[in-house]
């Protein structure tokens, strides 16, 4: 082991790298001030702003900007802003199916979308193609029930149109009529509120009554921004098959979807319902809107025919009647003409023999 030489060059540079770093720390604090020497007293701060002409454009104290109205919730939240899809989402989407899951993983959930825009890719959009393709905007996504449901009371029973307008001051401190009647307004709450304690009864036309049985435990929902039962179709062919209507896709022409995360996935689904154009349908009544053919076009070309149909029958019906009453007419006027001819015959007898 080599033997280790003092060298006072060393020493000398450490002394004097110290003595350097204790020097510099009267410069620092020196440096950084406190705060209360550099910012001048709040009361300075105010009789400076007194005397200027700024303080004239102060705000007022009940000064209500619109881009924030009141609110009976905190909207930075993350539940308040669900709460806001929630209720687009149920004014906007005519048709949702409703299904109830099971610990799926995230993997699973994966691949059952993979599947699912496999489908729906595939969809045939018929003569008259819509001029949106919606299937890219066709989504399966979990919802969190308690907030659903809220969001549902809103949609039914809150009616924006009958909250009064309140007095709210500009920022000029004009006073002007303004009416808060969001889905975070007070009278938003205020209405789910008497429903929830009973205070008001449940309408008989409402659909609460329906819908809320089915939004029990882990639910998932399959939104589709149109009414179309080919796309309803695609989807119940991958999430709910029911052969002989809605078979399951072959493995030669979806082979990923025979993949044993996506089976074990799909076997966690449960249909349980839908609401379609504001009705609520269970597993059949779905299962029929997805069996129209040729979609709405075919359902309308249906409608078409059952009113010709009907209004032939009314017509051959009225047209029978006449017919009738005309062929009864004749014959009884055949009758009298038969009758009347041997008194014809003996008058004109007499009238020879005279």
């Amino acid at each position: 082991m080599p033997l280790r030489l003092r060298c006072p060059a060393t020493r000398g540079l450490g002394c004097s790298s110290q003595r350097q770093h204790m020097a510099a720390l009267p410069l620092l604090r020196t440096t950084y001030s406190p705060i209360s020497q550099i910012i001048p007293s709040r009361s300075y701060a105010a009789v400076a702003s007194s005397s200027s002409p700024v303080s004239n454009l102060r705000l007022p104290a009940n000064y209500v900007p619109p881009t924030k109205p009141p609110t009976a919730r905190s909207p930075d939240v993350r539940k308040s802003q669900l709460l806001r899809s929630y209720t687009s989402l149920l004014r906007s989407t005519p048709l949702m199916l409703i299904f109830q899951h099971s610990n799926l993983t995230a993997v699973e959930w994966a691949a059952i979308r993979r599947e699912l825009r496999f489908a729906l890719a595939s969809v045939d959009p018929g003569p008259n193609p819509p001029p949106v393709d919606f299937a890219s905007q066709i989504q399966l996504q979990v919802i969190r029930t308690r907030i659903f449901d809220v969001a549902l009371k809103i949609v039914e029973f809150h009616d924006p149109k009958s909250v009064e307008p309140t007095t709210a001051v500009t920022a000029s401190g004009k006073q002007v009529k303004v009416t808060y009647n969001h889905d975070l307004s007070e009278s938003a709450y205020e209405a789910v509120q008497k429903v929830s304690k009973g205070t008001v009864p449940v309408p008989s036309e409402s659909q609460y009554p329906e819908l809320a049985p089915l939004l029990v435990g882990p639910v998932a929902l399959l939104t589709i921004p149109a009414v179309s039962p080919a796309h309803l179709a695609a989807a119940l062919k991958v999430l709910s098959p029911s052969p002989p209507a809605f078979p399951a896709p072959t493995r030669k022409k979806q082979p990923s979807y025979y993949d044993p995360i996506a089976q074990a996935g799909l076997q966690k689904l449960l249909l349980i319902g839908g609401r379609i154009e504001g009705k609520v349908f269970d597993l059949e009544g779905v299962k029929w809107v997805g069996g129209i053919e040729a979609g709405l076009d075919g359902l309308r070309a249906q409608l078409v025919y059952m009113l010709q149909s009907a209004g032939l029958g009314l017509t051959s019906a009225l047209e029978g009647a006449g017919k009738s009453l005309w062929l009864t007419m004749e014959s009884r006027r055949a009758d009298m003409e038969e009758a009347s001819k041997p008194a014809a015959a003996a008058a004109e007898g007499e009238e020879k023999k005279e």
